[in-house]
């Protein structure tokens, strides 16, 4: 078999353990629990349906949060339908579907449509899960059919500009330097 097809197998199984372990619906509009914004300033169109907060911004449904410098939200006749963030970066964290640990993303862009669901993580991305990460340029995450696609970037010369991912073995057992094995 030729090293290229065994890249490409271990991405797609990297691929697939990263989209089955994924983050849940995001913001779930359906749910009887509020989105709660908090920010230093606020402003609101309300004839184009867009509001602007600044400064330290946090949102939250339920344990799902969002933090960033700027976040812009927008409605549109049938509520919200959109949620730009920026920050240096934004931060956005939810408890992953099975309970056990905390999706950990975080970039420069993040965006939630809910029309399209999807999470689009962009300019320095990095998701981590349970000791698990997934480094690009662009990462979008479809909710609703739990699939994760990553895009890298330019070579900048602080990284290589290649999508990165970082597997951890199913043992509970870790090797430490010396050889010996620690559990978790």
């Amino acid at each position: 078999m030729k090293p290229e097809t065994n890249r490409y197998r271990g991405l797609i199984a990297a691929l697939l353990t990263i989209a089955m372990a994924g983050p849940a619906a995001a913001f779930d509009l359906n749910s009887d629990i509020p989105i709660r914004v908090t920010a230093d300033n606020a402003r609101l169109d309300d004839g184009q349906g867009i509001a602007t907060y600044t400064g330290d911004v946090e949102l939250e449904q339920g344990k799902t949060r969002l933090s960033a410098e700027r976040v812009v939200l927008y409605r549109d006749q049938s509520g919200l339908s959109r949620i730009e963030a920026f920050g240096s970066p934004a931060r956005y964290r939810q408890p992953t579907r099975a309970g056990d640990g905390e999706t950990d993303a975080r970039a420069l862009n993040i965006t939630w449509s809910a029309t399209d669901q999807r999470l689009t993580f962009e300019r320095e991305a990095v998701i981590e899960q349970n000791g698990n990460l997934f480094r690009g340029d662009v990462i979008h995450y479809d909710t609703a059919r739990r699939v994760v696609t990553a895009e890298g970037g330019a070579d900048t010369g602080s990284g290589s500009g290649r999508v990165e991912m970082v597997i951890q073995p199913r043992s509970t057992n870790i090797q430490g330097s010396d050889g010996s094995s620690e559990s978790q």
